[in-house]
């Protein structure tokens, strides 16, 4: 039995069976850990939710930025962008199935001494409570009041947590944390518009995983997003986008007993946008 992280897919089905197939992976034996993005700038995004479901309990997903994006425009919530490409899903005859599989996926899991989540983690939060706040967004998303969950879903303020925010704008800093996050300011306001790499943090801020203090320091984090961070593995990090949907590498972490026992398995990918796009 063997588990693996898993990074970014964004619609790469192709590069995703290659590297199911290099790993070896049998949804009888072995369990996937998905950190988000699962869909969205490549061109199989149904293919690659049809594969993840079709291994049911064998593959966990977290919900990244555009997996909710997803979720916002099947709803009505939100128009389609130019880069859009998931038409595949909207229009697909199992649309339903997969709209609904995919709300009911996770915002953070703790498994195997790693806290996963897509995006970061805020200074002012420890695992628990991490893993608590993931799981109101995951009620909203689950229950009846979703369709207003996600008209208020978007949006850059609140800028920083505080414990004593309701409603609406404590979700959105919840999701905003958990799948935007990559700089913040060492008080943890968040600055969501930057994605460059740790040289181009906006002035006073850092990346989330360096701020002094944090209350997570003593955990492992996995995660993706941060393609132009590329796969970083410290004591306390791994971060496991590699770009794939850009024509980098899509990446898997096959877990070992230790931080320094797990192995880094990964497949080009032919799929290539621009960054940005």
């Amino acid at each position: 039995m063997a588990a693996f992280l898993i990074g970014d897919v964004q619609g790469c089905d192709a590069a995703l069976q290659r590297l199911l197939e290099k790993i070896d992976f049998s949804p009888s034996r072995d369990t996937l850990y998905l950190l988000g993005d699962l869909v969205n700038r490549g061109p199989q995004s149904a293919k690659v939710l049809r594969r993840v479901m079709g291994y049911g309990d064998a593959a966990k997903s977290l919900l990244g930025n555009h997996d909710l994006s997803l979720l916002a425009l099947a709803h009505g919530q939100r128009p389609p962008h130019r880069n859009d490409t998931m038409d595949e899903v909207l229009t697909a005859p199992d649309r339903a199935a997969m709209i609904d599989w995919l709300r009911r996926q996770r915002m953070a899991i703790h498994a195997h001494g790693l806290l996963m989540v897509h995006g970061g983690v805020l200074p002012q939060w420890d695992v628990a409570q991490t893993l608590a706040l993931a799981a109101e967004v995951e009620a909203a998303l689950r229950g009846a009041g979703l369709v207003e969950f996600l008209a208020q879903m978007y949006g850059n303020q609140p800028a920083r947590w505080n414990d004593e925010l309701k409603g609406a704008q404590r979700l959105r800093v919840i999701v905003n944390a958990l799948t935007r996050l990559r700089f913040c300011t060492p008080e943890g306001e968040m600055s969501l518009h930057a994605s460059g790499g740790p040289k181009d943090a906006p002035p006073g801020t850092l990346p989330w995983f360096d701020v002094p203090g944090r209350k997570t320091a003593g955990a492992t984090i996995a995660f993706g997003h941060w393609s132009t961070l590329g796969f970083l593995q410290r004591p306390d990090i791994i971060a496991l986008d590699t770009g794939c949907v850009w024509g980098g590498c899509l990446s898997a972490l096959r877990l070992g007993e230790s931080n320094a026992a797990h192995e880094l398995i990964q497949v080009k990918c032919e799929q290539a946008q621009k960054p940005g796009e």
